[in-house]
């Protein structure tokens, strides 16, 4: 693998960007089957729901996610658009809720969107991009190309922005202080690097999406009595 050189004041403030969650794409807005976990008792303290999230981490965003963001970085870096249809395809096929679905569609939209407001707009990688209907690995994977991201530290601003995301769901829904939000943020940075060099090593045949149970909690989720969130 070559060495990549390290990142400009410019682009770490990019990829410092990126990971924000005032970044407007609606990441805020989902829990991603954590608040149907609260429902059904499973996380009712900051232990359990920084469990809860670390799991998450390493099992879906690890293996699937994760993974398919780092080979869309490959595919726009070397313009490929055939291998990009075939990820944006099986990030749709692998969503297993319609919450899901319209999660990874909406977020990538509203990114693509961001992109063709800060970026050049005669990037012809936003035409493309539109025409793919991008969902999220794949929107974000542009976003780390156009700001020249090497892989690993593009993968870590991913991990952290989802991180933030759903620490503030767990926040709001189980519900726990801002000081118990800062300490499951810590465990979860303390587990990231470890999941983002596991994403980096995968490849087609070990990117997976099997995360049963919650699947059927965002199933769950979506007759769910009462809600703050949109999965």
């Amino acid at each position: 693998m070559a060495i990549e050189s390290a990142l400009t004041p410019a682009s770490l403030l990019q990829l410092i960007w990126l990971a924000s969650p005032a970044l407007p794409v609606g990441g805020f807005s989902y829990s991603e089957g954590l608040e149907a976990a609260i429902d059904q008792g499973w996380v009712q303290d900051e232990n359990s729901a920084g469990d809860w999230l670390i799991d998450q981490l390493h099992l879906s965003q690890a293996r699937g996610d994760l993974a398919a963001l780092a080979q869309a970085l490959r595919a726009w870096q070397t313009h490929d658009v055939a291998r990009l249809h075939a990820l944006n395809q099986w990030v749709l096929q692998t969503r297993e809720s319609a919450e899901f679905r319209l999660q990874t569609e909406q977020m990538g939209r509203s990114l693509l969107e961001w992109l063709r407001n800060q970026g050049d707009a005669q990037d012809r990688r936003l035409t493309i991009c539109a025409e793919l209907s991008p969902t999220w690995p794949l929107a974000f994977g542009l976003a780390l190309a156009q700001h020249h991201a090497p892989e690993r530290e593009g993968l870590l601003a991913s991990a952290f922005g989802w991180a933030e995301n759903m620490v503030q769901a767990a926040i709001k829904s189980v519900p726990l202080g801002q000081l118990a939000g800062q300490r499951i943020l810590s465990r979860l940075t303390q587990e990231i690097p470890a999941a983002v060099d596991h994403a980096l090593s995968l490849d087609d045949l070990q990117r997976q999406a099997f995360s049963p149970m919650l699947a059927i909690l965002s199933a769950q989720h979506e007759h769910q009595y009462s809600r703050l969130f949109r999965s």
